[in-house]
């Protein structure tokens, strides 16, 4: 009896241990879950090394502002040409069921050629929206491009005077003192850059066929 006491006893030893562990476990695991992200402070450098925010240079740039404007008006219209595609063909398949309930249709021949008719016209506007959007694609990736090239010739210029051994990308890494940054310098030179000699809104308009080239007058000086 004695050794059945002394089973139970340390059966509810083992209970307790176990409630209390997983009772501090659940305790932190609800502490690590109310963490608040942590911030470096910056430090006086000790590197050559310095880094860019490309989501910051994107977001104030004013090319690449005049980018996303271009970008935003594109898809609209090429929606409203693309629903203006099938417009007629979506109309014209309206009259063919509205004649055929009238049986409006004296022959067979007359109803296969109507439609294989509405065939044809869903067809070409099917090829039709397919070239519409590969030009869009082409037009943005020399927008893309532009934009690109426009901030890389910068930087290279930039560091001429600098001489960094190496500007990296913020997203290229986990942590960076944030004393390396010079995401401001660049965006202000970038704008200075572009102001200058960007276009005015009037030309802008004039050039709204061709983006890609008026976006080159954003390259930079020699």
């Amino acid at each position: 009896m004695k050794k059945i006491s002394l089973i139970a006893g340390a059966c509810l030893l083992l209970m307790s241990t176990a409630c209390s562990s997983e009772g501090a476990s659940t305790e932190k695991g609800a502490q690590d879950s109310t963490q608040v992200t942590k911030k470096a402070d910056p430090f006086e450098a000790q590197t050559n090394i310095r880094y860019i925010d490309m989501d910051s240079i994107t977001e104030h740039y004013n090319l690449a502002k005049d980018y996303k404007e271009w970008l935003m008006k594109k898809n609209e219209s090429l929606e409203k040409q693309i629903r203006g595609l099938y417009a007629s063909a979506q109309k014209f398949e309206a009259e063919c069921q509205k004649k055929m309930q009238a049986n409006g249709y004296l022959t067979e021949a007359a109803y296969k050629a109507d439609v294989q008719k509405l065939q044809n016209m869903a067809v070409n506007a099917q090829k039709k929206e397919q070239e519409l959007r590969r030009q869009a694609a082409q037009e943005d990736a020399q927008w893309q491009k532009q934009l690109q090239d426009s901030i890389n010739s910068f930087v290279i210029d930039y560091n001429k005077d600098k001489k960094f051994d190496a500007i990296l990308m913020k997203a290229a890494g986990i942590y960076f003192n944030p004393s390396l940054e010079i995401t401001k310098d660049v965006i202000e030179g970038l704008n200075a850059r572009y102001n200058n000699v960007a276009p005015s809104k009037d030309a802008k308009a004039e050039e709204k066929a061709a983006p890609a080239d008026s976006t080159k007058k954003a390259e930079v000086k020699k």
